[in-house]
């Protein structure tokens, strides 16, 4: 991606609306804005103007605003188009804006120039786009923390806390073994060492947190035919989601759904019963269910309470994948005769529940948090919209602030205890953007919007 030319972009959303906006940033947007409105205008002003096609016609009418360099968003001069949010007129003074000499702007190449810019780092940048695509409240506050610069704050304190670490180890070694210099106290170097690897761990839970309210927990509902999979979806859905009958094999193909829980996205999927059938359609359903518990995070196995684990059950529990957490689900507790008698494994997870009067049904959200890993008291200050390169980089680093903690009662190995601090500098260091490889940038910044 360049950073020279001038580029645009619709920056709304496609289709109709009562506002639509083209952004354009570049440098020395002076000239251009002379071709498009006529004039150069004033900087950070509105200012009700006509927009002009290339044959000098008005396309539209709207607000301009200009942001000179390097007071903006991208750091460069950047101009602002505010019509009105027709397919046809923001194509047409996105078309004006092209040949007056700009290019239509790559995903993502907006917040790409502000990162290259040094408006914001790497863990900020994609924080943008975590805030779009932030699908409850408290997944969009907690973005908003990130791009304010929370994140990145505690990984730059991390890698200074490694940086006088790094000094004070690496001071030995600029010296012959001859000449007498003082090592650093080993007591020393093991108690900063022992306090960063308890920040880092603390770091390394809340972006946990974070990620999982970006990513939300896909759960799956499993189970025979006529358990109640589809009811307990509604009721967890609090709408008719999923058509419920008294007719075995209702449900052909899988239905998601998305929920949310103390502000964690949960996406549930219903499926079709498992069991041997000969109806083609129904097998294709069983066959669809197989595919998306391979991309499971968690599964709800569905049994009538009534029975308990029949051996059925058995098959459907032994078909699953050996990691995947599976939550036994014990529905119609409403129909059971005197005291509760299904029988249960005690050394699975279990919840007794009753899809249709919903007794039972709170506990369910409780273990469904639970088992994802969310922790209530996590909500609010200190967790962070992190990704799965976040956790990576984070984790990678813990290994080697651990294997330096090894390294540290033997003096011979100085120099490799040194190194393990540089790997772990380099990967939170690469959190922020402060050593990351061009690919990965194109990776990041191909996902955002075309206006963003």
């Amino acid at each position: 991606m360049g950073n020279s030319d001038t580029i645009a972009a619709i920056a709304t959303p496609p289709g109709r609306g009562g506002i639509g906006v083209v952004r354009i940033s570049g440098r020395g947007l002076k000239s251009l804005a002379e071709k498009i409105i006529g004039y150069i205008p004033q900087a950070r002003h509105a200012r009700l103007s006509k927009f002009l096609g290339e044959d000098g016609l008005v396309i539209d009418e709207g607000i301009v605003l200009f942001f000179p360099a390097p007071h903006s968003y991208t750091g460069e001069d950047i101009l602002e188009l505010q019509g009105h949010g027709g397919p046809a007129v923001m194509n047409l003074l996105l078309a004006s804006c092209l040949s007056a000499g700009a290019r239509l702007a790559q995903p993502g190449e907006f917040t790409l120039r502000a990162f290259l810019n040094n408006k914001l780092d790497l863990a900020q940048a994609e924080s943008v786009a975590d805030i779009i695509d932030a699908s409850t409240g408290e997944a969009a506050r907690c973005a908003v923390r990130s791009l304010q610069g929370e994140f990145s704050s505690v990984i730059h304190s991390l890698v200074q806390a490694l940086t006088d670490l790094r000094l004070l180890i690496e001071a030995s070694l600029d010296f012959p073994e001859e000449e007498e210099v003082d090592l650093p106290h080993q007591a020393e170097v093991g108690d900063k060492l022992g306090r960063l690897q308890a920040q880092l761990q603390q770091v390394f839970a809340s972006a946990r947190q974070g990620n999982l309210l970006r990513e939300g927990v896909w759960v799956v509902l499993v189970g025979q035919p006529n358990v109640g999979k589809s009811s307990l979806l509604n009721k967890l859905a609090g709408e008719e989601a999923a058509i419920v009958t008294e007719v075995p094999g209702t449900t052909r193909d899988t239905i998601r759904q998305l929920i949310e829980l103390e502000g964690v996205p949960i996406h549930l999927v219903d499926t079709a019963g498992l069991r041997e059938t000969n109806d083609i359609v129904e097998k294709m359903g069983i066959a669809r269910t197989r595919s998306v518990i391979e991309k499971a995070d968690l599964v709800l196995l569905l049994m009538d309470s009534r029975q308990g684990i029949t051996p059925d059950d058995e098959a459907i529990l032994a078909s699953l994948p050996a990691p995947l957490p599976v939550l036994h689900v014990y529905n119609k507790i409403d129909l059971l005769r005197g005291p509760e008698s299904a029988k249960s494994r005690k050394s699975f997870a279990e919840v007794y529940l009753s899809a249709k009067t919903g007794e039972g049904i709170e506990t369910l959200r409780e273990k469904l948090l639970e088992m994802a890993g969310w922790r209530p008291q996590s909500m609010g200050e200190g967790v962070f919209m992190a990704r799965q390169r976040h956790l990576h980089a984070l984790f990678t680093a813990r290994e080697h602030l651990e294997s330096a903690a090894a390294l540290l009662g033997n003096g011979k190995e100085s120099d490799l205890l040194a190194e393990e601090l540089r790997l772990a500098q380099k990967e939170l260091s690469s959190i922020t953007g402060e050593f990351t490889a061009d690919d990965l940038l194109g990776e990041i910044f191909s996902r955002f919007c075309i206006g963003k």
